[in-house]
């Protein structure tokens, strides 16, 4: 797939995703009448384990499409130079762009829909969590990605229920977000995506913290291979 498919995809994937999140919670609260019972909460997240493994997919089929920034950034900073202005310049936009209007045509169909998340602490409080989450999601998919990057299974398993975890330990303070791009579909949608709030708490906080993740991983991993690359050399001279 070209720069323009990815792009496509991004935009796509941000589109759907946003709409995932809020028609599952529809499903479950409106459709089958759960409201807040316990059985309603396990099967809304037993659907988005569904979910995001079926995003997994698509991103894999569409060869790195993406509906979040911060693996799209983790990616580019690992990567050439033109890739990381082409993942900030381009694909980032693009995905900003799709949860947007996927938010904006979501809340004209389905006005009862809701709000979104919303920072519900102090914004120090806020960034720190939202800059946490960001920063252990980060890790575990880095770590992941280089220890066993071929078993889709284990891999997208191992990293849904982190993702889900984490969102729920976040859920009533920010929302538990980890996407800035879906984070700033939902603040458009309501007027404040440009207050001090949202961009210190949905972006600069996870920005920096998958920054911080991407660097301390390469730390803690580069010596780790060193010492793997010099066990192989060793090898080769015994033999």
């Amino acid at each position: 797939m070209g720069r323009l498919g990815l792009i496509a995809a991004d935009f796509m994937l941000s589109f759907m995703w946003v709409w995932s999140g809020s028609l599952t919670k529809l499903f479950v609260v409106r459709y089958l009448g759960y409201g807040s019972d316990p059985k309603g909460e396990v099967l809304k997240y037993a659907l988005q384990i569904l979910v995001l493994f079926f995003f997994v997919w698509v991103g894999k089929m569409t060869k790195g499409g993406s509906f979040n920034p911060l693996p799209t950034l983790a990616n580019a900073i690992s990567g050439s130079f033109t890739g990381f202005l082409f993942a900030v310049a381009a694909r980032i936009p693009a995905q900003v762009l799709g949860s947007i209007i996927g938010v904006s045509l979501l809340k004209q169909t389905f006005p009862e829909i809701g709000h979104g998340p919303r920072l519900n602490v102090d914004i120090h409080k806020g960034a720190l969590t939202e800059g946490i989450l960001a920063f252990v999601v980060g890790f575990v998919t880095l770590g992941l990605a280089w220890k066993d990057p071929n078993n889709f299974f284990i891999k997208t398993w191992i990293s849904t229920m982190a993702k889900l975890s984490l969102h729920i330990l976040g859920s009533d303070l920010t929302g538990g977000v980890m996407n800035p791009a879906s984070a700033m579909g939902w603040a458009y949608a309501r007027g404040d995506h440009i207050t001090k709030e949202h961009l210190f708490v949905y972006w600069l906080a996870p920005l920096e913290a998958t920054l911080l993740c991407s660097w301390v991983f390469k730390l803690v991993v580069r010596p780790q291979k060193l010492k793997e690359q010099q066990g192989v050399d060793d090898k080769k001279k015994s033999d």
